[in-house]
């Protein structure tokens, strides 16, 4: 690994390790990629799948409101001087972009991506609720009341979807847990 490349790896093992975050860290990354494990082979292009998910949540900050913006740009110029070209540090942007969770994503890549990242939402009920609690972490500054608002509208906007995930694996073998994950944390709110 070259000394750019490496640098590069420590900026973002460095990044999801930042003390203000309880969800978005390397335990998160580490879930991505192994759900991404079992995507990979039907994957238009696997190794730019990776390279947005390392970059993901790169920049977070909870009072933020251009994290996936910043981070996607800060991938796009990290493949540029990768020396990848225009057009795959484009698309690797555009993965990044899709993590806003607020448009259908087209093509088979980016429904993997989004797939993968909200494979929190099915998860063991015991794990979702760490998940939780890592997620009221995270905004701890925020007062119960908003939070809770703020957390049902956004599990309810998943909950009101046709699907919450994208691809035929991940609808057949984790669509229901997760509408009961997101059932019982709305529950509780």
């Amino acid at each position: 690994m070259s000394d750019a490349n490496a640098d590069l790896l420590q900026r973002l093992l460095d990044s999801y390790s930042e003390p203000h975050r309880s969800y978005h860290t390397l335990q998160h990354l580490q879930e991505c990629f192994t759900q991404l494990d079992s995507m990979r082979a039907s994957a238009e292009r696997p190794a730019e799948i990776e390279l947005a998910l390392w970059f993901h949540d790169a920049i977070y900050g909870t009072r933020s409101r251009d994290n996936e913006e910043r981070s996607a740009q800060w991938a796009h110029e990290s493949a540029l001087a990768g020396g990848t070209s225009v057009d795959v540090a484009d698309r690797i942007r555009d993965l990044i972009l899709l993590t806003k969770h607020n448009a259908v994503p087209r093509g088979r890549d980016g429904e993997i991506l989004i797939d993968v990242d909200l494979g929190i939402l099915s998860a063991e009920p015991a794990r979702f609720d760490e998940y939780e609690r890592q997620v009221r972490e995270e905004y701890r500054w925020v007062i119960g009341p908003l939070y809770r608002r703020e957390r049902r509208r956004i599990l309810q906007e998943f909950a009101s979807r046709p699907v919450i995930y994208f691809t035929s694996q991940f609808r057949a073998s984790r669509e229901r847990q997760a509408r009961d994950n997101i059932a019982r944390s709305l529950a509780r709110l």
